[in-house]
Parts: structure tokens; sequence; C-alpha cells
């Protein structure tokens, strides 16, 4: 039996506590009481409770200082904290200290029991109790809700092969019915510097159980999946409930929307797809919400969006090539001010584009944030796109999207020049202007130490020190930098290409362009030509 203690100063909102509680049901019993945080702590000490159930704010020990110091008793202890409107900073905090869920006043039984049993859950798989058959049903029972997820997470990331119902049935455990499908997609979009790991996953599984609730009157099947700052839903439902999933999809994303101050200023958007009749229509479904969901970088957060605007006139490759070109020339200079106009002149055009889609000017802004973090200049390069790639993932507006370009484009060079002027010398800095003025020439070591005026032995461990890689290394990466531009910008052959980056051999130029790229210069040219 797992034991509760209650903490609030009113004596009455305890007692009411008490009585919504069906403590026979959850198989919990109530260990004590307490007016304010100091009692609630002993209480903790002395009675070793799995759930606390608290007010955010109490005489004696505030809230904060008690969830914190109960944790420091008892690791696992289970929080549940009570909040009203007024105090959904201090709600805000806690959600940060790692409580297990809040609750509103007015306390609603419902809310309050099911709050219980997911905690109680988690208490019981924790401490392994129940006998060898409830394990065995549960497990059951987890084993096809994981199936089902499996399926939205598939769906998303893209399923292989055709989506029969015998394959749904064999492979996911899911028996269809006659009717319409519908994919959901939620999107979260907040600072990750901001948000902890712990906390979207709460409010991941707050969202869920919310969708969940207001969808299951109205649909036969609803599976999820959320991580990561997004949910996936599947849903199959009758054709004359159509307007009431769609109420209650907009339904359940106003209330999410309603707590965004609780959630720490979580904005949240839902693409919704077309209506399918075919489970083999699912994956495009899948993918048309992802695109739709894009949509809220120009329409929006806080919306339901189910359509696609007309085809766009954005010319990806064209903007991506010309910044490429800009940054290459301010970053050789090394000014803030020339970075700066290069992305602001991206951000002009790329906006000034008739119908540009948000999954357009998303990707744009990936890949430019690439093509800068693919400078010889930039360190630690994978790390660096990977802080990025997930900031971005979690951004709301086309707006936001160019501030974080900027944001990191001019960190990292301030980072170059502050690496240059506490570690580079003169004669690496010639070396690589000789490089920039002779690359398509037959470069040798020999020839640049000669033009740097220092022998070859100790120019190389020189350069390998103070740039981090060697001199053939830093040759190949400017010849194959150009030649990625020259692809992109001119109609010259991949032949001529070759021989103007100082390649004289074009089966050598083409292996060690695919080794740096994962591409042959015919495809980089049709990719981003």
């Amino acid at each position: 039996m797992l034991k509760v203690v209650i903490a609030d100063d009113e004596a009455r909102v305890c007692s009411l506590i008490q009585m919504l509680i069906d403590w026979d049901e959850l198989d919990m019993t109530l260990c004590g009481t307490a007016g304010n945080g100091i009692e609630a702590l002993e209480l903790v000490k002395t009675q070793h409770p799995d759930i606390l159930i608290t007010d955010i704010r109490m005489p004696g020990c505030h809230g904060l200082e008690l969830i914190e110091r109960a944790k420091q008793v008892s690791p696992h202890l289970e929080i549940v904290i009570i909040s009203g409107y007024a105090h959904f900073e201090y709600a805000q905090s806690a959600i940060r200290h790692g409580v297990g869920d809040y609750l509103l006043k007015p306390i609603n039984k419902q809310e309050l029991m099911s709050t219980l049993r997911k905690l109680a859950q988690r208490c019981r798989t924790r401490a392994s109790l129940g006998s060898e058959v409830e394990r065995l049903r549960r497990s059951s029972r987890e084993d096809q809700q994981q199936l089902h997820a499996r399926l939205v997470q598939d769906l998303l990331s893209g399923v292989e092969g055709s989506l029969t119902p015998a394959r749904l049935r064999e492979e996911y455990r899911l028996d269809t019915q006659p009717g319409l499908w519908r994919f959901a997609l939620l999107g979260m979009d907040f600072d990750p510097g901001q948000m902890s790991g712990a906390s979207v996953t709460m409010i991941e599984e707050k969202a869920e159980k919310l969708f969940r609730t207001e969808l299951g009157n109205a649909c036969w099947a609803v599976l999820s999946h959320f991580s990561g700052g997004q949910g996936g839903l599947l849903l199959g439902f009758a054709p004359e409930r159509e307007k009431e999933v769609r109420r209650s999809l907009r339904l359940a994303l106003s209330q999410l929307e309603a707590q965004r101050a609780m959630f720490g200023g979580v904005e949240f958007s839902m693409g919704l797809s077309r209506p399918q009749t075919q489970p083999d229509a699912l994956p495009g479904a899948a993918q048309e919400a992802h695109m739709l969901l894009m949509e809220r970088l120009t329409e929006g957060t806080g919306r339901l969006l189910e359509t696609l605007p007309p085809p766009s006139a954005l010319s990806q490759g064209r903007l991506l090539a010309d910044y490429r070109q800009a940054v290459g020339a301010h970053l050789s200079q090394m000014t803030p001010e020339g970075l700066a106009a290069a992305n602001d002149l991206l951000e002009r055009e790329a906006m000034a584009a008739p119908h540009a889609r948000g999954a357009e000017l998303f990707a744009l802004v990936r890949e430019a944030g690439r093509a800068f973090l693919e400078r010889p200049e930039v360190s630690d390069r994978e790390a660096q796109q990977a802080a990025f790639d997930g900031l971005i993932a979690h951004t709301g507006s086309a707006t936001k999207l160019f501030m974080a370009l900027r944001a990191m484009t001019q960190a990292q060079l301030a980072a170059m020049l502050e690496q240059q002027r506490a570690g580079e010398t003169r004669p690496i800095r010639q070396a690589r202007a000789y490089v920039q003025q002779h690359y398509s020439e037959p470069i040798t070591l020999e020839s640049v130490c000669e033009a740097v005026g220092f022998s070859p032995s100790y120019f190389s461990a020189l350069f390998k020190r103070e740039t981090g890689e060697n001199f053939v290394r830093y040759l190949t990466r400017v010849r194959i930098d150009r030649a990625k531009e020259l692809l992109q910008q001119t109609n010259l052959s991949v032949s001529e290409v070759c021989s103007r980056v100082g390649y004289n051999d074009l089966k050598h130029f083409t292996q060690t362009f695919k080794k740096e790229t994962s591409l042959s210069p015919a495809q980089y040219r049709r990719l981003y030509g």
C-alpha cells in the first residue's frame, strides 16, 4: 500500500483533498497532513511517503524549498503541487525541480485521481510491485501501446512498402475499421537552453493525455507518439465524426495554449492532414502534417494548420549560392559588418519571395547554417551543427529562424577572431593567403614553405598545431569548397571544374569530392545548382 502526505496551510483544503481521493481504489493510505512546509518535511523524514501533495506557497518553508529538501531526503518521492492561477511562476519553477505533476485550484476529483493513478504506477514499477499475472497483463498492454507508438514514429520517419490492413494487424497489432484516417502533428516551440529534458517530457505527457481524452469519444483509434518536443497522432474515425474530431483537436490545442505561462512560455501548433480512406495513404498524410506544421513559421503559432499555400517562387539554390559566396568573402576578411549584411540580404530576399512556404524557409536557414559551419575556419563542426539544428527545430517564426542564423554565425565569427588573435601566427596567415591565390596551380608543401620562408618540417608542425589539420587536408578543403561554388554558379563541365581547382586527374578529383561531400560532382550540381 502506498503512503501519501498532504500539505496545505488551509486545513479545509487538506480535508477536501482527503475526501476527493478514493483511497481503496488506489490502494493508498494517508500517513499524515501538514499545515506548513516544516511539518511536511518532518513527515517526509519520519513517514517515508511515496507521494507528497503540497501547496506551492506555504508558511515556514516555501513550497520550492520544500520540494528541493524533500527530494534530498527521498529522491524517489513523487510530488504533486497545487497551484492557483496567480502562482503560475512558482508552479513553473517547481516543474524544473522535477515534480511529477501539478493541479490547478479548484481541485477537480477526476484530474486528481488520474494524476495519482499515474504516480502510483511509477511507484509500483520502480518497486517491482504487483503479481506475475498483473505484470504479464500490463506487459501485453504496454507491448501493444509501444507497437502503436512505433507505427506513428515509422509514419513520420518513412515506412517501406505498402501499409495494408493485414500488415497493420500483423506488424502493429492494429485492427482497422471502415472510415477515415487523419494524421496530426503537434509542435512545441521553446528555447532549448531554458527548458530541461525533464520539463519537456512532463509537458509531452500532459499534452498526450489531453489529446487522448478529448479525442476518445470521437475516434475508434487514437495512436500517439510524443518525443523530442513534438507529438504525432494517428486518428481513425467514422466519416460522420469528422467535424467532432476537428473540434476536439482545436479544443485540446486551445487548452494547451491557455496554460502556456505554466509551461514556461512554450508555444503550441498543430498540422492536420487531409482525410484518407486507405491505410497505404498514411505515410503521405504524416508528411503532409509535417509540412503543414512548418507553416506556423509564416502563419503564426497556436493554430490548427490544414491548408498548404500555393507553389512558391523561392529560389533556394540561388540564395544559398549567393550566401556561400558572400560568407566566404567576409570570413576571409573577418568582418562582422559584412557577415551581418549577408545574413540580412538572405532574409530579405527569402521573405520577399511570393508564397514562401514555412518548410522552404526552414530548409533554407538550415542549409545556410550548414554552409557556414562547413567553412575550414569553424572548429567542432558536428557539435555546432547539432546545437543549431536543435535550436531552429523549436523556433516558431521565420523571423526567429533568421535571428538564430545571425546569432550563430556572429558567435562563430567572434570565436574565429579570438582564435586568430590568440593563436594564429603570421606565417600561417601567409600560407593560407598563398593557397587562396594559387589553389588552381600545382601547389606543394615545398612551394608554400619557399613562399613563407620556413623549412617544410617546421612549417608542417606549426601549421598542424595552429589550425588543427595538416597542410594537405587544408589545401583539399579549399579546392573542394571552390569546386562547390563553380558547380553551383557556372555551367562549366566537371572536367573544367577539375582543372580550375588544381586537379589534373578527373578520377582523383571525383573521388576526393565524393569523400568530402558524400556526393559526386554531378549529383552535387543537380541538388544545389
